[in-house]
């Protein structure tokens, strides 16, 4: 029994092991093109706590420290955006960026605790 075990253990790492040798892409890239999680102002909103979202709009001002006002076509909300994740980008209201956060809701406020952002060029 024991036998038949390791061989067929044996097998199965065989054959996973076969199946990543045919790959033969390049780097380890990820998708480049639109977001296909971006969501609105309006449907973050509507998401949990700790929800993942992708927003594209405009910082229309500073609210004090590392909170923004963030707006797109269908409302506006707040935005943290730790100082290291500007990486030396430099924004206007007018310009368009890409936000990459999580929700952070509590009893009275919501608001997007930014990962990263991007200067999206028109």
């Amino acid at each position: 029994m024991k036998t038949k075990l390791t061989l067929l253990t044996a097998a199965i790492l065989l054959a996973s092991t076969s199946a990543f040798a045919n790959y033969t892409g390049g780097s380890q890239g990820g998708f480049n093109g639109p977001s296909a999680g971006s969501v609105t102002v309006a449907e973050a909103k509507q998401r949990g706590d700790d929800a993942k979202v992708i927003l594209q709009g405009n910082i229309i001002s500073a609210q004090g420290g590392e909170y923004y006002t963030f707006k797109d076509s269908s409302g506006e909300i707040t935005v943290e955006i730790d100082h290291d994740v500007w990486r030396g980008i430099t924004v206007n209201p007018e310009d368009t960026v890409e936000i990459y956060g999580e929700i952070d809701k509590d009893w009275t406020s919501i608001k997007i605790d930014v990962d990263r952002i991007i200067k999206v060029t028109n």
